[in-house]
């Protein structure tokens, strides 16, 4: 009976394989999981970094403005108080 009863306990061949088969879905599962938090992440850095960059190519784009206009006298107190002349709210802030 002892015979019987060890080989019950034993696992199959196909019940083996099948935890094999469990085990690599799961492995590939979680590194795939990984792998893509690690691109969005590079992504929305690479998003806010260009946004940034265009933020300030804009910014500079208005302040060579502002000095050719102070410089042929067009830009009033606005360049020296940086206070926006009547009617003007000054440059949008996002």
């Amino acid at each position: 009976m002892g015979d019987a009863r060890a080989g019950d306990d034993r696992l199959s061949r196909a019940e083996i394989a099948k935890d094999v088969v469990q085990s690599s879905v799961e492995i590939a599962a979680t590194t795939v999981g990984r792998v893509a938090g690690i691109v969005s992440g590079a992504v929305r850095d690479v998003a806010r970094a260009v946004g940034d960059g265009a933020t300030e190519a804009f910014e500079l784009r208005d302040a060579a403005r502002r000095a050719a206009l102070d410089e042929r006298g067009d830009a009033g107190s606005r360049v020296v108080s940086g206070t926006p002349p009547e009617g003007d709210d000054g440059p949008v802030r996002p």
